[in-house]
């Protein structure tokens, strides 16, 4: 995993945050002495005050409220629910509020709402790096501080902690993180006597599309795999196992036959075979039965698993020159927001430190599918019997030694944006390959060469 030393106009600029951050520090009023990300002189904030609350339940009347705003509907909600309500009865001095605001890009929209208002919850969780651009607006308050024997960077997976920090100072402890997977239909592949495993090659996967084919499903032919129009994420791992890069460096697809090969594998596949697609909502056709296999994060095994009615199968990402390939790191941590009181900043990282023991994140695990970041989490007892009745949950950990973060030019919004509609329009629109080439490469030299100080700055060469 790549690690740089982080700093506030570096990576302000680097994460295409700019504007954004720009926007927020102009919202919540100067960041200087005691209102910055880098050089914040105190993790307290005047003129911000706890956001709503709701209703106290009787029962926890009379102690320390806290708020946490999830960006999680359905399934996980409840999951996070049910840990908080575990929390408040644990203790007796805070009471922890769990709130639904959608999914991440909601939680983007309301927390800089929130800033503006300077109405704030207690704690946030951003995915990946995006939490960088309310750390640059002096939003988000150090975690070091708080960290004691039992609870520091040391318990977690160590190949996330190198997305938690600035300079030296700590802003996000891992929690929901993930890797990407392949799944599919176990049930379909023994019923082909096509081979069950746990690693496949693109090449494997073509190959069986005309077997997957004479099955079919509502009266269509079973495709074999399912694109879909924002697949960047998967795209590093694509172009990993074709062992390719999409930038190395300020050189863009240095070894531009690898992205050839690749996107010709992706545009054949769909419109000269036929026995792949560009979906709608892949994971609805994969649950219906309309297609043998789709990717997914880990987070899905949960869902996914409840959803099929059919024997569901997990695997590595799938490789081709190299197998297995690089994956790329995913999900989000929970960071500590900077607010005027220091007695709701304490009890909250209580609730971190709780949500960090290896029971909650073993529990966590089990009820999403993310991995158990915790490391001592996979030897909790029914984590282990999970992986024991479930292999498809030990897939998703073994493949963990693999996962890097991506190349930078994929670190901005813009750029994963142009990688995936590149491969949209290989996938739906049949687009030429040398011209979707050429006109990626352009988006991408673009974009580092916008940000070349800032990404010279962190050792980009």
């Amino acid at each position: 995993m790549q690690n740089f030393p982080l700093t506030r106009r570096h990576l302000l600029s680097a994460m295409g945050v700019g504007a954004g951050t720009a926007a927020l520090a102009a919202c919540t009023g100067p960041v200087s002495a005691d209102g910055g990300g880098e050089g914040a002189a105190s993790n307290l904030r005047s003129g911000f005050s706890q956001a709503a609350l709701g209703e106290i339940p009787s029962e926890y009347q009379g102690r320390t409220n806290i708020l946490f705003w999830a960006p999680w509907t359905g399934g996980l909600f409840e999951a996070m629910t049910e840990q908080f309500a575990m929390f408040n009865e644990a203790q007796t001095e805070i009471y922890a509020a769990i709130e639904s605001v959608g999914g991440y890009a909601d939680l983007n929209t309301a927390f800089t709402a929130a800033l503006q208002a300077r109405a704030v919850p207690d704690m946030v969780c951003f995915p990946e790096m995006q939490w960088l651009q309310f750390y640059f607006a002096g939003a988000l308050t150090p975690l070091d501080s708080h960290f004691d024997d039992e609870w520091n960077l040391d318990v977690y997976l160590q190949n996330f902690i190198g997305e938690s920090k600035a300079g030296d100072e700590t802003y996000v402890v891992p929690f929901a993180r993930s890797t990407p997977l392949f799944y599919y239909n176990k049930s379909l592949f023994n019923e082909l006597g096509l081979p069950v495993d746990t690693q496949y090659t693109w090449s494997q996967l073509r190959e069986f599309g005309a077997e997957i084919a004479s099955v079919q499903s509502s009266g269509q032919e079973i495709k074999t795999f399912a694109y879909s129009g924002g697949d960047a994420w998967f795209a590093n791992s694509w172009l990993w196992a074709f062992d390719g890069v999409w930038s190395d460096g300020f050189q863009v697809m240095p070894d531009e036959a690898k992205v050839s090969e690749l996107m010709t594998f992706a545009n054949e596949w769909v419109h000269v075979d036929g026995n792949a697609y560009m979906a709608q909502d892949s994971h609805t056709d994969f649950q219906t039965g309309l297609v043998a296999a789709v990717h997914g994060s880990t987070a899905s095994m949960r869902g996914l698993t409840e959803a099929v009615d059919f024997e569901l199968g997990a695997a590595f990402m799938p490789g081709e020159v190299n197998q297995p390939p690089t994956v790329p790191t995913g999900g989000s941590g929970f960071s500590l927001v900077r607010t005027e009181s220091q007695e709701r900043q304490d009890a909250t990282a209580e609730l971190l430190k709780f949500l960090a023991t290896p029971a909650m994140s073993g529990k966590w695990h089990i009820d999403s599918g993310y991995v158990p970041i915790v490391q001592a989490a996979a030897d909790e007892p029914q984590v282990q019997e999970l992986h024991a009745t479930d292999p498809n949950f030990t897939v998703a950990i073994q493949q963990m030694e693999n996962a890097q973060t991506v190349a930078p030019v994929n670190w901005f919004q813009s750029g994963t944006a142009a990688l995936s509609e590149a491969f949209a329009s290989l996938t739906g629109d049949d687009a030429d390959v040398q011209a979707t080439i050429d006109t990626l490469r352009g988006e991408y030299e673009g974009i580092l060469e916008d940000n070349r100080e800032d990404l010279e700055a962190l050792g980009i060469s």
